[in-house]
């Protein structure tokens, strides 16, 4: 009887832990599922986690590295050389800025694991800047030495480390880190980076304040380390760049407005692979083009360009068929009237004041 009854309670007693084993997967699973929908950034974290997987795979990294999910969702903004990166005469007229950067960044990176002596002064420096005017090519330029350099090329979006939960944007930004030493050399590039390490202030949101403090502190980590990390940011206001900041990049290198002949350079650059007329004269060209940045030029280019082809169109010329010896060769005119076009349409010191601050009506007087 006793047995019977001890026996018995065993019996319930197991009963009773697999009801409540079973339940508490049930609730681990139903929590999950819960978090996975009420996350409203889930499908773009898989998404990003996809496109990072795909990466890896078309930049032939090692496939058996151990990436967490926060390092998947950085991999994703990883950029194929080979596919986005840029070459050395493709940027042109910037010679003796890239002799400086062949010197001070590539070189250093090339001779970090082939010199015997292994010099810590051979290694690259672990923060670049490249300051200047908007569109004079500060972002192609880093795509170029990231190339030159054999380095991967993470082109971070500050926006990918914003996260509504608390903590979460510390480990987005420690896996920017993690990643870059796990598939070094490796550079890492904010675009505008004054709008993420500027100054910092007493009123900053103190996640971003969290946030800019903690890349601070890897980034210090990783200058007393081997690793060949690169933290590389373009701005065209370095005044509002933390002053801290600054000090961890001492490559600085100014990206000016061209030249005239740095800006005849880029004409030819970007007409390389047009059917031009003989008797062009790009310096004559740059000239009438003087103060533009490189990407105006491209800007004139294209309007250039279209211009031939609406002229063909016009004609009733089929520009989709294909045999270039049949097209219009663009001609030194297509140019100079894409110029003075380019430049009306860019000048916005001819707008009525009423327009720009959005009063502008169909009674007001009419525009220059």
């Amino acid at each position: 009887m006793d047995g019977a009854g001890s026996a018995l309670t065993r019996a319930e007693l197991i009963s009773l832990l697999i009801r409540v084993g079973v339940a508490a997967t049930v609730s681990v699973v139903s929590m999950r599922y819960m978090l996975k929908y009420l996350d409203p950034n889930h499908a773009a974290k898989e998404q990003a986690e996809k496109q990072a997987k795909r990466l890896i795979e078309e930049l032939g990294l090692d496939r058996s590295v151990n990436l967490s999910e926060y390092e998947l969702q950085i991999a994703a903004q990883l950029v194929s050389a080979a596919k986005d990166g840029v070459e050395w005469n493709e940027l042109g007229g910037c010679d003796e800025l890239i002799k400086e950067l062949q010197e001070r960044v590539i070189l250093p990176l090339q001779l970090r694991h082939t010199h015997s002596a292994r010099s810590q002064l051979l290694a690259p420096p672990k923060g670049v800047l490249l300051y200047g005017p908007p569109g004079c090519g500060k972002t192609l330029m880093a795509k170029a030495i990231s190339r030159a350099a054999g380095a991967r090329f993470i082109n971070l979006q500050v926006s990918s480390l914003t996260d509504k939960w608390y903590g979460e944007s510390q480990k987005l930004t420690a896996a920017v880190f993690s990643l870059a030493r796990k598939f070094q050399p490796t550079i890492i590039f904010i675009d505008e980076i004054d709008s993420f390490l500027r100054g910092r202030q007493s009123h900053d949101h103190e996640a971003t304040a969290m946030m800019k403090a903690q890349f601070m502190s890897l980034w210090d980590g990783f200058s007393n380390s081997d690793a060949d990390v690169i933290v590389m940011g373009a701005t065209n206001r370095p005044e509002d760049v933390d002053k801290a900041i600054l000090r961890r990049m001492p490559a600085r290198f100014a990206v000016p407005v061209p030249s005239n002949n740095s800006r005849a350079a880029i004409f030819r650059v970007i007409l390389k692979e047009e059917p031009l007329a003989a008797d062009i004269d790009f310096e004559m060209i740059s000239r009438e083009s003087s103060g533009l940045s490189g990407s105006d030029v491209k800007e004139i280019c294209r309007l250039a360009v279209l211009r031939r082809a609406r002229e063909l169109v016009e004609e009733g010329v089929d520009i989709d068929y294909g045999q270039r010896a049949e097209e219009r060769l663009l001609t030194e005119e297509d140019l100079l009237e894409s110029v003075k076009k380019y430049r009306k349409c860019a000048d916005v010191g001819h707008f009525d004041r009423r327009f720009l601050n959005g009063m502008f009506s169909a009674d007001s007087e009419p525009l220059d």
